[in-house]
């Protein structure tokens, strides 16, 4: 039998406050079950900038989750912060430093939701800060119905890793987030994309294996959701 894939997964942090009086790390669960169930092991990451070579010599895949965060307007070269915005220092300085080392290791990095934000002001994008005042005609892009079931459709780009994977040219997604590509990042390509002009997926052809998601899957909505997380753990197998 041969081994299995070590996946490294991000938390979220939280300040003091209804689970524990201190800080405390923050990680759903599905986030774990969807890559064990994908035939990884699961390696939850701390929020530690002197880890990063000793997380790196153990995992072999990256997953950098979404979360209750924005990125600072700063990274991306915007002054202008919008209110709903809240950020968390530690957490973005330490997720950047993990996409880019394990890039240059060319170890499959995955990026879900904020993950995918994450990703993208890594290769120098930028975001839109609050998409309900920069498209106050477009989708309801925080969902109101339960995160397990799908939101909208997505339209799938010919020829791009993710539209292999899926093996077809739309599919139902969730949506939770306020946040959004606006401009893709150096050497980025577009994979995915809402019925109202928003970015919903890019990928890096440059390396093995590198993809950010705007939506979920690791909600499984539709078995789609389920083959991209295996093909996550396959790419990571070595």
């Amino acid at each position: 039998m041969s081994k299995k894939p070590l996946i490294g997964i991000t938390f979220d942090s939280q300040h003091p406050g209804h689970y524990s009086r201190y800080p405390w790390y923050a990680l759903r669960e599905n986030y774990c079950s969807s890559v064990a169930e994908a035939g990884a092991v699961p390696i939850p990451l701390t929020h530690d900038i002197d880890l990063v070579d000793e997380y790196l010599s153990l995992i072999d895949g990256l997953l950098i989750t979404g979360g209750d965060f924005d990125l600072d307007p700063i990274l991306y070269g915007e002054d202008k912060k919008h209110p709903s915005i809240k950020t968390k220092h530690s957490r973005t300085n330490f997720e950047m430093t993990m996409v880019r080392a394990a890039l240059q290791k060319n170890i499959p990095v995955i990026g879900i939701c904020g993950g995918l934000q994450v990703m993208n002001v890594a290769f120098g994008g930028s975001l839109i800060q609050h998409i309900p005042e920069d498209y106050p005609e477009g989708l309801n892009h925080e969902q109101n119905n339960p995160p397990h079931e799908p939101s909208h459709s997505i339209k799938l780009i010919k020829d791009t890793l993710l539209h292999k994977i899926i093996g077809s040219e739309s599919i139902e997604v969730n949506s939770s987030h306020h946040q959004a590509v606006k401009k893709l990042g150096e050497g980025v390509i577009l994979n995915a994309m809402a019925p109202d002009g928003i970015i919903e997926g890019f990928e890096v052809p440059a390396y093995k294996f590198c993809i950010g998601l705007q939506w979920h899957p690791e909600f499984h909505v539709t078995p789609k959701d389920r083959a991209i997380i295996e093909a996550f753990v396959e790419a990571s197998r070595g």
